[in-house]
């Protein structure tokens, strides 16, 4: 770990061996000096600049939310399912494979024409009646097609991935977040704050810095929303992984199997209340996983390197955090401008996935080295399985 002052909060970051890009320390610095910062700011080794606040970073604050700190993502995460499949199982050829699972997990702007049995007992349990009360509060934040978006994967760095771990089990894990609706909320409440800051004549370094304050209607109505949305998030990755595996189950090329029991569901764009040095806290994790003491987590590397699952040690000065990823060292733009098919096929041989020009952005070499990362935060987790792609279909 690394420690350097700021105007504001100290920053402690542990970046040792990786890339920390110009961009991203100055978003660090404009949030340490964020007058409603508890302690210090810590940054995983995944860092990297993102809008407003840095990919990477988690944020205790007190008294306030910065909704673009959260993102429009709310709730993004991972799910990963060990199964009762070993790497011997399965057919030489994946195509068939990854086909059945793409025939019933819409991807990109898909949604399922109408919502799945599973979806319609999610929205009736609960999830319908919050959003109503959410879209109450904020009627603008309402969108079409949320029950039927339930069970779908979004796109860009969203992902489905069959994986074999160290001991040749079989696992599958899939990386989504709360979809359309969610990004209604996160920028219908970032909109909100900047301009409830310039009615009070608030002047910022960074716009998207603006906050809601605790115990106002906005921020409570933001609570309400941001609370539902990581819900639908955790729900709809569970759908998906329901779905997939009544898709595998005996099918295409594969024996009967089924879960066996080591299930890991973690938000890594989210807002939580916990308690850290000394003070109950909103902790704000942007692009990081909680890490508490036993914890189960999981950390993806990108579509042609190997992805952890890991438990944490509850280190209280990461306010018990890890990174969400290996975190990108190239912008989408420059991904796409200097990578070219063919080096997107080598990096991924042995894999199926798509090897086309639409999907260079998530080359593996456009990601930080996941071993660098690992390494940099030995003392936030522990590795508990090493897992190796054999499939992986794109958002």
């Amino acid at each position: 770990m690394e420690v350097f002052e700021t105007a504001g909060r100290p920053v402690k970051a542990w970046v040792r061996g990786v890339e920390f890009d110009a961009g991203a320390r100055p978003q660090v610095e404009n949030i340490a000096a964020l007058p409603f910062v508890h302690d210090h700011v810590a940054v995983m080794p995944d860092v990297h600049v993102g809008k407003g606040a840095t990919v990477g970073s988690v944020i205790p604050t007190i008294g306030a939310i910065v909704p673009a700190a959260v993102g429009v993502d709310i709730g993004c995460g991972m799910i990963a399912a060990k199964l009762t499949l070993r790497a011997e199982d399965l057919p030489t050829d994946l195509r068939r494979v990854r086909a059945a699972i793409e025939k019933v997990i819409p991807v990109g702007k898909g949604a399922h024409r109408d919502a799945p049995a599973a979806a319609e007992a999610a929205w009736a349990g609960g999830l319908g009646e919050r959003y109503a009360s959410v879209v109450s509060k904020a009627p603008a934040v309402s969108t079409r097609n949320v029950r039927e978006q339930l069970g779908t994967l979004g796109g860009g760095n969203h992902h489905i991935e069959l994986c074999i771990d160290e001991a040749g089990d079989v696992w599958f894990t899939l990386h989504s977040g709360s979809r359309g609706a969610g990004n209604r909320i996160g920028q219908f409440y970032i909109e909100a704050a900047q301009r409830e800051l310039a009615r009070l004549g608030v002047t910022l370094v960074d716009r998207d810095l603006a906050h809601l304050t605790e115990h106002t209607p906005l921020f409570d109505a933001y609570v309400g929303a941001v609370g539902w949305a990581q819900d639908y998030a955790r729900a709809n990755r569970d759908l998906m992984m329901r779905h997939a595996i009544e898709a595998m189950n005996g099918k295409a090329g594969l024996p009967r199997f089924k879960a066996a029991g080591t299930l890991v569901n973690c938000h890594h764009n989210y807002v939580a209340r916990e308690h850290h040095f000394g003070a109950d806290v909103f902790v704000t994790r942007k692009g990081a996983v909680r890490a508490g003491l036993g914890e189960l987590g999981f950390i993806p590397g990108s579509m042609g390197t190997r992805n952890y699952v890991v438990r944490g040690l509850g280190n209280a000065e990461s306010f018990e955090s890890c990174s969400h990823g290996a975190g990108r060292r190239m912008s989408r733009g420059e991904a796409k401008s200097r990578l070219t098919v063919a080096d997107l096929k080598r990096e991924t041989d042995g894999i199926e996935c798509r090897k086309d020009a639409g999907v260079l952005d998530e080359a593996p070499s456009a990601y930080k080295d996941i071993d660098a990362v690992m390494a940099a935060q030995h003392d936030l987790v522990r590795i508990v399985h090493t897992l190796r792609q054999v499939v992986c279909i794109k958002g």
